[in-house]
């Protein structure tokens, strides 16, 4: 595999600069500061689910902005894997806070994903208009599945989940746009998928930490 070679997937991408995209890069602070957020609005009460989430969000961040700067292979996984790593970390929390499951039952229940995913992405990528962003399109699914399984058991749980899974949909929606609004609008949408997704991803946050706390929505 060439690690070197560069990547143009971004309708604000013109050239090959370190600064191509930059509005793409610099809307990845929101990741960051969503992490501080959720770092502070946690503090005196996190447990190491939350803290490893938090973590992963700001790793989100630094990941998509190498993505956005060099666009190359490598940058590319460093964009990916943190986003896989928070997926499969906030499956197994609500496995164990959502179920109550013990932790090999709540592990096995989280590597579910992987079969699950590779059966429903293809599934997705047959959808007009979505592109790349299939890959994405399982995540706020599942969310809906985890909300409606849930609702019963832990209601104030169910609406936090449909809501950031409503958020996600609306983010997908906005990067899967980049390309075909590209010519009317050079600018692109996808950094709008980094604003909802930072803003998805810390209110996930602040699901588990309620539902962990006991805190009424």
């Amino acid at each position: 595999m060439d690690w070197l070679r560069e990547i143009d997937g971004y309708c604000e991408r013109l050239g090959p600069g370190y600064w191509a995209e930059p509005v793409n890069a610099v809307t990845n602070l929101a990741f960051v500061l969503a992490a501080v957020l959720m770092w502070w609005r946690t503090r005196g009460a996190r447990d190491g689910i939350e803290a490893s989430l938090i973590a992963v969000l700001a790793l989100i961040g630094l990941g998509s902005f190498l993505f956005h700067t060099y666009a190359q292979v490598w940058a590319a996984l460093a964009d990916t894997l943190p986003i896989v790593a928070y997926v499969l970390i906030y499956i197994y929390a609500i496995n164990r806070a959502g179920w109550g499951l013990r932790m090999p039952q709540a592990l096995l229940l989280t590597g579910g994903f992987f079969p699950y995913a590779a059966a429903t992405v293809p599934l997705f990528g047959l959808f007009p208009g979505l592109g790349g962003s299939a890959a994405y399109a399982p995540i706020p699914f599942l969310i809906l599945v985890y909300a409606v399984l849930l609702h019963r058991r832990a209601p104030a749980l169910a609406r936090g989940l449909a809501l950031g899974a409503g958020i996600l949909v609306l983010s997908i929606t906005f990067r899967a746009l980049d390309d075909p609004l590209c010519g009317g609008w050079p600018l692109g949408t996808h950094f709008l998928w980094h604003l909802l997704n930072a803003l998805m991803l810390g209110w996930m946050i602040e699901v588990y930490h309620r539902h962990r706390r006991g805190i009424r929505a």
